[in-house]
This record gives C-alpha cells, sequence and structure tokens, in this order.
C-alpha cells in the first residue's frame, strides 16, 4: 500500500451522524480543524450534549445535516446502516460517504452475508447503494480521544483508510491527518478486510512504519475467533458487553491476541 502522505483538504462541509464514543470524538476535532461541521443523532438537536459544539459545530437533525456538505461521516452502529440508507442513497454521487462501524455479532444483530465471509465495507457499501470510505474503525475510542499528536510526533499512531476511489481515500486521509493520526492507505474496500477486528491492525496503536507490516500479516479465517476472544476478554474485566476498558489495557490485549 501507498505511504505517502495525503493532500491536505481544508474548510469541508461534513455531516457526523452519531453520537457514541467514536462520533462525539470526530465532532470535537474536526470542529477544532476548522471544518464545518454538522452533527445528529436518532434523538434529535436536544439531545446533543452542549459541549460537542464547544469548537463551532452544529446541532441538527439528520436529514437537514446531510444537505449540501462534502463529506457525511456515519458512526452509527453497523445495524443500523440499512436504517439509513434511504437518505444515503439520495445525496449526490461526489459526496464522500465514510463509514466507521465494526461488526460484532454480539451487539449488532447477526448479518448472514458478513458470517459467510462479505467484507464488512462491501456489505456497507451495498447497503447504501454507493462506495464507502472505511475509516477510524480500527482505532479505540479511548486511544482516538486521547493519542492524536502533531504530524511527525515520534510514535505517532496510524490509523489504516480504504476507499474504492482514489478522491474519497484523499480526502478520507486528510481528515484522519486532522484528527491528530497519521492516515495509511489501506488500499481499496475488498482488501478492508485487514482493518477489520481481529486483525493485527486493529486497535493495536501502531506508527506508520509499523502499519504496512500488520496489515500484509492479517488472516482472513482468523479474525472470527480473534474478535470474538477478545470480547469475551474484555467482557470478563468490565462485566459487561457495553463500557470500553481503558485505552492502554485495550491496546495491550488487542496487541496480544491480533498480533
Amino acid at each position: 500500500m501507498r505511504r505517502n502522505k495525503p493532500n491536505r483538504v481544508q474548510g469541508m462541509k461534513i455531516a457526523i451522524i452519531g453520537t457514541g464514543h467514536i462520533g462525539k470524538t470526530l465532532v470535537q476535532k474536526l470542529s477544532a480543524a476548522g471544518h464545518d461541521v454538522r452533527v445528529a443523532n436518532s434523538r434529535g438537536p436536544e439531545a446533543i450534549p452542549v459541549d460537542l459544539l464547544a469548537n463551532g459545530a452544529r446541532a441538527t437533525t439528520v436529514p437537514d445535516a446531510v444537505k449540501d456538505v462534502d463529506v457525511v461521516i456515519l458512526s452509527i452502529p453497523l445495524n443500523g446502516i440499512p436504517k439509513i440508507a434511504p437518505l444515503v442513497r439520495t445525496l449526490p454521487s461526489e459526496t464522500v460517504v465514510v463509514d466507521t462501524s465494526n461488526y460484532y455479532p454480539m451487539r449488532d444483530e447477526r448479518i448472514d452475508a458478513i458470517e459467510a465471509g462479505q467484507v464488512e465495507s462491501l456489505w456497507v457499501a451495498q447497503q447504501l447503494g454507493r462506495t464507502v470510505v472505511k475509516a477510524w474503525n480500527a482505532i479505540g475510542s479511548a486511544s482516538l480521544a486521547e493519542k492524536g499528536s502533531a504530524p511527525g510526533t515520534p510514535g505517532r499512531i496510524a490509523i489504516p483508510v480504504a476507499a474504492d476511489r482514489d478522491q474519497d481515500r484523499r480526502i478520507g486521509m486528510s481528515l484522519v491527518e486532522d484528527t491528530g493520526f497519521d492516515a495509511f492507505d489501506a488500499g481499496p474496500l475488498a482488501s478492508s478486510w485487514r482493518q477489520q477486528p481481529g486483525a493485527p491492525a486493529y486497535c493495536t496503536d501502531l506508527t506508520l512504519d509499523e502499519m504496512p507490516a500488520a496489515h500484509a500479516a492479517a488472516k482472513v479465517d482468523r479474525l472470527p475467533k480473534r474478535r470474538d476472544l477478545a470480547v469475551a476478554v474484555i467482557q470478563e474485566r468490565v462485566g459487561d458487553g457495553t463500557t470500553n476498558p481503558d485505552a492502554d489495557f485495550a491496546v495491550r490485549l488487542s496487541r496480544a491476541i491480533y498480533g
């Protein structure tokens, strides 16, 4: 995969759908980076915490959020993708759609196509009726919130970005850089299984120098077992299936199981 730095894209109009662990951090970081950010969730603008708007983001409804924007970031559970698909299908073809989701069958509804081996991002693209960028799915929410750093910082963490259209990938990589991480060009969506849960590149907080070998080392048949093992360990530690562990524990666990 290419490792060249993307040309930075500034002042984009961005809709972020979802205010979970990943979504809320993206709202804060991308608005702080100077982008025009609108944020929406399924509960309406009145349910969006005021602190998310501190850097200039605006709360709105989901339909209004996606009007006349350059980028739509879907930071919702994977099983919510079919519900938003009718709205996404109405977007202009040049609008970049970014998907941050991952498939966890114990949390999401069982999806037979993915269980049978379909790449998660290709399933998402199929539901939406359009191609997507896969980004920010392979970093833990605590690491995303806490471990961003300036370009050139030693040990700066890299995040893989996959897309089929070069322009989409370029924009996705630029936005990843704006959130405080090196962007790793992970190739087309068909290869994005290499950044799914269970893969060596997933939530292991690797640098840009370390990422290529980890990305290449993924074994598709091992991913589900490793993913489920990590979930079982986390559930035993925190006592439920929804609480996220602290960043350091999550990274140590991911490196031990996925590496």
